[in-house]
């Protein structure tokens, strides 16, 4: 079931009005009926998996009470390593498998062995990375002993399923959703209101933006051959806002979503192509997983702290773990490490956190500096999308010398396609609304909200009709 589908439209009212008529006087009802809802809308992809999904659930609650229990050190390590152990089994498994076979059979062979691995023939479910990290991150909070265990079944069960971020995130954090599951909501007509603003807007990003990218940028990348330069220039500019128009996109649906059940859900995405600097990139991009990383990884091994050898391995770390979790390709790996050689120069050079204030741009030289480094900065982050939108590590390469190659910068995509100046002149249209309204969750609200709304229903209901690409890009994450 998509966020942009008919199944979805009918879906979510039913949900919402049986949340509310039925549930408002009782926690434990509502948190029933969302969980019952979001067991349908995972069972809608295959109902197989399903069980997947409630063992996991039921893995980590069991395994975060034995924590919390053993008094002695070692049960708890053998309870803790159970549990993580069988979760990255599981991801390892359904994801990675394959993966490792067949990169262990193709180096044999250049080593003159014969290698024929046994590969697994299942396609890998939907939304595993996202609710593993949940429970990996709930188990780990619990052996640290930074949070109790919840002993409440029903809404640990919430926190691991919850519908609106299940499949594609965000990654939310115990100390952040269960303790709003463990209050009754009451309904709340401008957080409501809030929320039907940031869908409408995810469903723009996503319909108008990102699925009209994805036209022209497939069209180019699938014939990058026959491509001038200026045309391997603009596949790498198109799919730079298909992946954030996409991605955004379902992030903000699902925070919308969530709002109209009264409960917050972390910010995933802060406008990441006005960054200075890639650090500040990364602290605006996915930042429920950067910020997991970070927590979890990247600070236990001694972050920013230490020699610099240290530091400089802890952060090649993290970002190869990245690039590893979106997908198992030595391409997601490139993108990890070419992200890593971005940040090295601000960690050795003590800049990793200068741009943390708000960007702002006057008529000043100083803001000439602001726009070379947020231009500077996007370009650096279109050369990685390379890597991360190729097939391979060669066809990447062989993207990239083309660009410089194939030195002609003339109109030839832009001829040989319809409205490709129109899009052009969209997107640069929606960078403008995003830096007036960058301060803002979303552009809809405040003055004229009336007229906004029904500009952007329009763009969505006109160019859905027409769109081709229903799915979201993290769903194969």
């Amino acid at each position: 079931m998509f966020f942009n589908s008919l199944h979805f439209a009918v879906f979510l009212p039913l949900v919402f009005l049986l949340y509310w008529f039925t549930g408002r006087s009782s926690k434990k009802i509502q948190n029933i009926i969302l969980i019952l809802a979001s067991y349908y809308f995972y069972s809608c992809w295959d109902w197989r998996f399903l069980f997947l999904l409630v063992f996991s659930t039921f893995l980590d609650y069991y395994t975060a009470l034995k924590i919390e229990k053993s008094e002695k050190e070692i049960p708890r390590k053998i309870w803790f390593w159970l549990s993580i152990g069988i979760n990255l089994g599981f991801l390892g498994i359904f994801k990675y498998y394959n993966f490792f076979a067949v990169s262990m059979a193709n180096m044999l062979h250049s080593f003159g062995f014969e290698a024929n691995p046994l590969l697994l023939k299942v396609i890998l479910p939907v939304g595993i990375s996202f609710y593993t990290f949940h429970g990996l991150s709930y188990v780990i909070d619990i052996y640290y002993k930074r949070i109790p265990a919840e002993h409440n079944f029903i809404d640990y069960s919430l926190f691991v399923s919850y519908f609106p971020l299940l499949v594609a995130g965000p990654i939310e954090r115990a100390t952040h959703l269960l303790p709003q599951v463990k209050v009754a909501r009451k309904f709340n007509f401008d957080q409501a209101k809030s929320g039907i603003y940031q869908i409408l807007w995810g469903l723009f990003k996503k319909v108008v933006i990102a699925d009209t990218c994805a036209i022209y940028a497939n069209a180019i990348f699938d014939n990058y051959q026959s491509m001038n330069s200026l045309s391997l220039l603009l596949g790498a500019f198109y799919f730079a806002f298909q992946i954030y128009g996409d991605f955004s996109g379902y992030s903000d649906i699902a925070l919308g979503v969530s709002k109209l059940f009264g409960i917050d859900l972390l910010r995933n995405f802060n406008y990441p192509y006005f960054s200075r600097d890639i650090a500040e990139f990364w602290r605006r991009w996915h930042i429920s997983l950067s910020s997991w990383f970070r927590d979890y990884v990247y600070i236990p091994l001694g972050g920013s702290k230490g020699r610099k050898g240290k530091q400089v391995r802890n952060v090649f770390v993290i970002f190869l773990l990245s690039g590893f979790w979106h997908g198992a390709n030595w391409t997601f790996l490139a993108w990890g490490a070419i992200n890593a050689l971005y940040f090295l120069p601000l960690l050795l050079l003590n800049k990793n956190r200068t741009n943390i204030d708000a960007v702002t741009i006057n008529f000043s030289f100083a803001s000439l500096k602001t726009i070379w480094q947020i231009l500077s900065t996007f370009i650096l982050t279109c050369f990685a999308w390379i890597f991360f939108r190729s097939s391979t590590i060669a066809m990447a390469l062989d993207y990239i010398k083309r660009i410089f190659t194939q030195g002609k910068f003339t109109e030839q995509y832009l001829k040989s396609e319809r409205y490709n100046y129109e899009i052009v002149l969209l997107i640069l249209l929606f960078i403008g609304i995003e830096w007036r309204f960058r301060n803002q969750i979303e552009p809809l609200s405040g003055r004229y909200s009336w007229f906004k709304v029904a500009l952007c229903f329009i763009g969505i209901v006109v160019l859905g009709v027409f769109s081709d690409y229903k799915s979201f890009i993290y769903f194969q994450f």
